[in-house]
């Protein structure tokens, strides 16, 4: 039988991937390019979304250049992107209005508050799942609408495309100004704060109250379905998934039971359960998402705790700091101690996300005493990410009454085994890395191929998932307890930093 190929587009918060897989799921080839992180203002993070899709183009074509293919060889294409991420631009010319307002982008937290009113955080949260927060992509565009001079006459002209990163992609690839379909998928549009998640259609209410015309809006599709033939490096092949990259994370580590978790660890970090095929609301400060949907089948939801700053953080500690020169370092320099001396990093650069949900949280270091050390503080900077997710781990028994027996993890901070171990020791169960760790790809792939015959269906998939690596947890439960409340302690020191200003 001939191999058969399927390309995944990764687009992520600093930089593109290709990677193109074959039919055993393993990975044949890959290209990737960063992008520039451009800031405004404190708390303002945006990207020229011109320089993402010229950086697309390049990682296919370096992609296919790698593995030695044409582009006919490749049966699929799959993306999986930066989710909440916001892109407008003209339908006319293609070109965006304004730089991206990127996820991590602070600017409309005033908005959010002024939305919420006598309501809150929760006024959406029935129809959605979400909390209002400046997180979301809804609150972005209603502030470019207002804030870029014309743009919201154009706009309700038709003149204007709205999109996350994944609409923006697929309209290029699909021919842009020549026919580019305007589409998303449901995972990323459950990231808007503008769709019902049990209609699955954008809600004419929450368009209402945030000011955004439905004339902008993509069609919302399923994850898995051909929406378009691509040009350009592709030209031909059927661009056949789109997926938020958590989500593509769940499907790439075959979470397709309700109950399997997993935990991606990079810039930030994002815990996902898959809840079975009806939303469960959160009352303990998670979101509410879509996990996926496969064609026509019935949606797939989950729990999600959203984490902002894990990965992060040690880039922080290398350049902000300088206290170590390649990331990597910081195991070597936290395991030449045995705990964290006292010292707790609580890295609330941009507020917290959940189980918190306070745009207010600024990072915090605490417990020092003369005895702590630049190795003591490399060690509180990793165990700030286990905190977090045990976090996360709590709020979703609480939720759900499903207490997780092991958490399947991901993303370049598991290369990291000391972080491992104690992510197992907090948490009190095994944590597994699976053998292909580029597991939001493979999630984009296998999508694509599902879409495109290339395999025959999840229980193919699943099979195919095989451990790399498994940590016990060794932390006894009484020093783990200890441990956590100090932790909260330290939270409770992050609150209240910032005073709420208008993001204009």
């Amino acid at each position: 039988m001939t191999d058969r190929f399927v390309a995944a587009i990764d687009q992520g918060t600093t930089s593109s991937r290709c990677i193109i897989f074959n039919q055993d799921g393993a990975i044949v080839a890959v290209d990737q390019r960063e992008h520039r992180q451009i800031f405004p203002k404190p708390g303002w993070v945006e990207h020229d979304a011109t320089e993402i899709w010229a950086k697309v183009q390049a990682v296919v074509a370096g992609a296919l250049a790698r593995a030695g293919l044409r582009a006919e060889q490749l049966s699929a294409l799959g993306i999986t992107n930066q989710r909440e991420t916001t892109v407008l631009w003209d339908r006319a010319t293609g070109k965006p209005v304004h730089n991206a307002i990127v996820w991590q982008d602070t600017r409309t937290s005033a908005l959010c508050h002024q939305l919420g009113g006598e309501h809150g955080q929760d006024r959406f949260r029935d129809a959605t799942g979400l909390p209002l927060a400046s997180y979301f992509s809804g609150p972005k565009a209603a502030w470019l609408l207002d804030n870029v001079p014309g743009l919201r006459a154009r706009a309700e002209r038709g003149e204007i495309a709205f999109g996350t990163i994944d609409s923006w992609l697929i309209w290029n690839l699909t021919g842009g100004t020549s026919g580019g379909v305007h589409v998303t998928d449901v995972t990323n549009a459950s990231r808007t704060m503008l769709m019902n998640l049990e209609t699955l259609q954008w809600d004419p209410e929450i368009l209402a109250a945030m000011n955004v015309p439905r004339a902008v809006l993509p069609e919302i599709r399923s994850s898995a379905e051909v929406y378009g033939t691509a040009v350009g490096p592709a030209a031909g092949v059927p661009v056949a998934s789109a997926l938020g990259d958590q989500q593509a994370a769940v499907f790439g580590q075959a979470c397709y039971a309700t109950g399997t978790a997993k935990n991606t660890y990079g810039t930030g970090s994002f815990l996902l359960l898959n809840t079975g095929t009806r939303p469960v609301a959160s009352k303990n400060g998670l979101i509410t998402t879509v996990g996926y949907r496969i064609g026509e089948q019935a949606p797939v939801y989950c729990l999600e705790g959203s984490i902002a700053i894990t990965g992060a953080l040690v880039q922080w500690f290398r350049d902000q700091l300088g206290i170590i020169r390649h990331a990597d370092e910081i195991e070597t320099l936290a395991a030449s101690v045995d705990d964290n001396g006292g010292a707790y990093v609580v890295p609330a650069f941009s507020g917290l996300f959940a189980p918190y949900w306070r745009s207010d949280a600024r990072g915090v270091i605490t417990g020092l005493t003369g005895y702590v050390t630049k190795a003591h503080l490399a060690r509180a900077v990793l165990e700030a990410t286990s905190w977090q997710t045990r976090e996360v781990v709590d709020a979703m028994f609480q939720d759900s009454g499903v207490r997780i027996s092991t958490l399947k993890v991901d993303g370049g901070m598991t290369a990291n085994g000391l972080l491992m171990q104690h992510q197992a020791d907090v948490l009190g169960v095994p944590v597994i890395r699976p053998k292909v760790s580029e597991t939001t790809c493979l999630g984009a792939a296998y999508a694509a191929g599902l879409a495109t015959g290339v395999w025959s269906g999840l229980d193919e998939l699943a099979a195919q998932w095989q451990r790399d690596v498994e940590w016990s947890p060794r932390m006894a439960g009484p020093v783990r307890e200890r441990e956590y409340a100090n932790w909260h302690k330290a939270v409770e020191r992050s609150l209240g930093w910032h005073e709420e200003e208008d993001g204009r």
